[in-house]
């Protein structure tokens, strides 16, 4: 890759990284299942009209909205709102590389290699250090609720693979939008019948502007812009090159939350953060060849809305991000 496009795919890093921090201010002033309609509102309008509509049916469209948007995020907007810290958050959610290869290889019967075996054990060794972390020093649930939202990203991953819509150019932002259609409404059900009519209506009248900004930066900038960026660089390089830049989304998550919010992971956390990590690294990462041998890797693109990961299935299956 040439220095610009590794400064493109650091900078999506960034942006993925930074954007729990935008999500948890947001939070502050606005209920979280409001939050994620709105979200998707600014995400899909007036793109919808403006990307090309993948050559998926209806139903797989739907199925992949309802698991990598709308489960995804109402369960991470959830556990942010229960007092999730946002740092530890891009960490965490970066099991669902673990999960997509555990669910792909139980639902789809893809082998996985002896690294993403490897890896799995390391990571849920890591997801177990963190939890008996959290529980010494804070409520488990979020905790949990986080880990539900990358269950649900990692079904959303391999419904994404299984319909094949990781073909072409810019097919992922396509997904991304299209899929993204399922979210508001069943979003602002869910915060009528949850949240409540008076929630809604307070916050709607008294919109800070922390939370315009907080929309436009993970509407505009996360879902937009870093997946164009993302899926145009996956377009011109070998999935092997831009995937490891993924590993960045918790270094600048947890960094941008030391410095907005003071936060600082427990020892046990810390711990289990690193080990977790080292799970994904050898799942996702490959050992570099000898220069005589060509690669045959097929560039392709995954659909998301958030941040912190890359899943490389287990064979010739392309990378899902």
């Amino acid at each position: 890759m040439s220095r610009r496009d590794s400064a493109l795919a650091v900078l999506v890093a960034l942006i993925w990284g930074t954007n729990f921090v935008a999500i948890r201010t947001g939070l502050d002033s606005m209920p979280p299942l409001l939050f994620l309609a709105l979200r998707f509102v600014v995400v899909c309008v007036p793109a919808v009209f403006l990307v090309r509509r993948p050559g998926l049916p209806w139903r797989d469209l739907a199925l992949i909205g309802l698991f990598t948007s709308l489960g995804q995020f109402a369960l991470m907007y959830l556990a942010l709102h229960l007092g999730m810290p946002p740092g530890l958050s891009s960490l965490v959610l970066q099991a669902q590389v673990l999960l997509t290869v555990v669910i792909a290889a139980l639902w789809l019967r893809e082998r996985p290699s002896l690294p993403q075996r490897l890896g799995v054990a390391l990571g849920g060794a890591g997801l177990v250090t963190i939890a008996v972390g959290r529980g010494l020093s804070a409520p488990l649930l979020p905790l949990v609720v986080l880990v539900l939202a990358a269950v649900s990203w990692a079904i959303g991953n391999v419904l994404t693979r299984r319909a094949g819509a990781l073909t072409g150019p810019g097919a992922g932002l396509g997904v991304t939008v299209w899929s993204g259609l399922v979210v508001p409404v069943p979003a602002l059900a869910l915060s009528l019948a949850i949240e409540g009519p008076e929630a809604i209506g307070a916050a709607l009248t008294h919109v800070p502007w922390s939370a315009v900004a907080s929309t436009a930066y993970t509407a505009y900038l996360s879902s937009l812009l870093g997946y164009g960026i993302w899926n145009t660089l996956l377009s011109r390089h070998a999935v092997a090159k831009v995937t490891p830049f993924a590993m960045l989304v918790p270094v600048f998550g947890m960094a941008a939350a030391a410095l907005a919010y003071g936060e600082r992971p427990t020892l046990l956390e810390a711990i289990g953060g690193a080990v977790l990590l080292a799970g994904v690294a050898v799942a996702v990462l490959r050992p570099r060849r000898s220069a005589h041998v060509a690669l045959d890797v097929e560039p392709a693109a995954r659909p998301s809305a958030e941040p912190a990961d890359l899943v490389q299935l287990a064979g010739p299956s392309p990378t899902v991000r």
